[in-house]
Formats: C-alpha cells, structure tokens, sequence
C-alpha cells in the first residue's frame, strides 16, 4: 500500500453559523451513505458471520482512539502552541505522550470514568440534536442524572478538564497541570472519534461487531506511519464546553460514512484480512487523518486557552 496522506487539516472555523454551513452538505452525503449501507445489511450478513477474523476484536472495556491515536495527538498538540507557553509543553513532552492514555486506566478504579469517554448524540433525536440541551443543569433537569450518565457526557468533561487545567496553571502546581493537559488532550481526541458520539458505537447494531477496533486501533496501528500531522495553530476558545459540542456534532456526521466504508471493504471476501485494511485505509483513510490533525489542533487549542484564562503566567521550562 503505497498511499500517503498529506493533505492537512483546515483550521477549524469556531461560529456557529459556519459550523453549520460546512456540515451540511455532509450530512446529505451521511443520509444517502445510510440507505446504502441499509441496503446491503442483509447482503453481508454471511459474510459477517464466517468472517476469520485476522486481528481479534476482543472487547477491551471501552471503545474509541486506540493508545497509540492518543500518543499522535499529545505529541502533535505541542507543535501547534505559540512560543509563550511552547517550551513548556515541549519540556514535558515524553510524559504528555506516556500519559496520554491515562483515563482509560482510569476506568479500572472509577466506575462511572467509563461515561466521560463518549455521548450517544443520536438518542436524542435527529441532527443536530436541538433536544439536548448543552448546559449540564438544563440536560439533567430534563433527562435526568441517570440518562446523562448512561448516553455519556463527554463534552462536559472536556469543560471540566479545561476549568482544572486552568486553576492548575494558576496555582503553579505543575504536576497537576502536566497529568490535567494530557487527560484534557485526551478526552478532546476521544470527542474527535466519530464512533464515540453514536449508540452504534461498535458496529453491533447494523451487524459489524468489531468496527470500533478495527478503525481506532488496528487502522492507525498499521498506516498511522503515513500520516503528515500539521495541525493549524492553536486559538483561544470562548466556550470550552460549547466548543466541546461543536467538535462532538462534526464528528458525529462521519458515523454512516464509517459504517459504509467497512461495509464496501468487506465486499468479496472472507474475513477482515489485510485486503480488507488496505480498502479501509483507502475508504476512510482521509477522514481519519483529518479527525487526529483536529484533534491535535484541538487539543493544542485547549491547553492555550487554559493558560490565557490563567492570566498568563509564566511557566518554567522544565
């Protein structure tokens, strides 16, 4: 497989209105990737079934950017900072990096940390879900704590982390704001994950057990190597968990062009062999770059609005 990705990600428009503009025509595209994909369901059910399955799709306990997809966007995020605050992060490189899995671990010892990784969008009505409100108060008086909980509450867990990056940079505890910018950076990929932000998150509602492994893990463990990370230059975010939303809400409109991929891939054959990964990366391939140069983008973003809600302290180079 000789295909390089090069093309970078966009800088992120952060208006509403322009969020909306870019993600409509897409969302024309899911809906007719849907029906297709609706199509086919029962033309690949036997193929599904006797699948010999090359890379096991054993259930680790959660689903998402596998370790190595968080390890790209901390050591990517670095490169997008300005030069105040830069050297810093740089410095703390290796345990920004070595740490960028921490929540998931996290997970062992915390029951209710698995729900802070994802948000089921589409159990609350259709695109853009204008029946969920994004204040948390406002969501649990109207569905209360019990649902939140159950559909996931990843973007207020980014505004969270963002507030304790923030009080951390102002207090000048520095061990804190180390362990905070990594699990920050790490819920902000997880929100870049289109699989984190629908119920079908493994495939196993349109018969694709599996889907979430072998397009969060195994995908960038085999063809992350040709991937041209250069992510835009950090900004300020007015509203981190508005901002939060937004990222969710984009991600959530590459489900059904996910779903398709892996069905089309599968096509003509016996299970997911590496024929099958190399029409993968080929199908979605481009998505997937640009979904971990966002995050990076994103991730980087994040840390720098911490720092200006900070007052920008100064930060020592090691």
């Amino acid at each position: 497989m000789n295909i390089i990705l090069k093309s970078p990600c966009p800088k992120r428009q952060t208006r509403r209105d322009a969020l909306t503009a870019r993600l409509t025509p897409r969302l024309r595209i899911s809906s007719l990737a849907f029906r297709t994909l609706r199509g086919r369901t029962l033309l690949h059910s036997r193929f599904l079934a006797l699948g010999v399955v090359v890379w096991a799709a054993t259930v680790s306990g959660t689903y998402g950017w596998g370790p190595a997809a968080h390890r790209l966007v901390n050591g990517s995020a670095i490169q997008c900072l300005p030069p105040e605050i830069r050297g810093f992060f740089e410095a703390n490189r290796q345990y920004l990096v070595e740490h960028a899995n921490d929540p998931d671990g996290w997970m062992k010892k915390d029951r209710y940390e698995r729900m802070r990784h994802y948000i089921y969008l589409d159990k609350y009505g259709y695109f853009p879900y204008l029946n969920l409100p994004h204040s948390y108060k406002a969501a649990t008086e109207r569905y209360g704590k019990g649902r939140i909980g159950r559909d996931g509450n990843l973007p207020w867990q980014i505004g969270e982390y963002s507030l304790k990056l923030t009080n951390g940079l102002k207090s000048q505890k520095w061990d804190d704001v180390r362990e905070n910018a990594a699990a920050l950076a790490h819920y902000v990929a997880d929100a870049h994950d289109p699989l984190n932000t629908t119920q079908n998150y493994n495939g196993q509602l349109t018969r694709q057990a599996g889907l979430a492994e072998r397009f969060g893990i195994h995908l960038i463990d085999r063809y992350s190597n040709f991937f041209m990370l250069r992510p835009a230059s950090a900004v300020k975010i007015d509203d981190p968990t508005e901002y939060a939303f937004r990222i969710a809400l984009e991600s959530n409109t590459w489900v059904d062009r996910i779903l398709l991929a892996d069905f089309t891939s599968l096509e003509g054959l016996n299970g997911y062999s590496e024929e099958y990964l190399n029409r993968f990366y080929t199908n979605i391939g481009t998505t997937t770059l640009q979904e971990i140069n966002a995050a990076a983008h994103d991730a980087g973003s994040y840390w720098y609005t911490a720092w200006l809600n900070a007052g920008r302290p100064a930060l020592p180079p090691r």
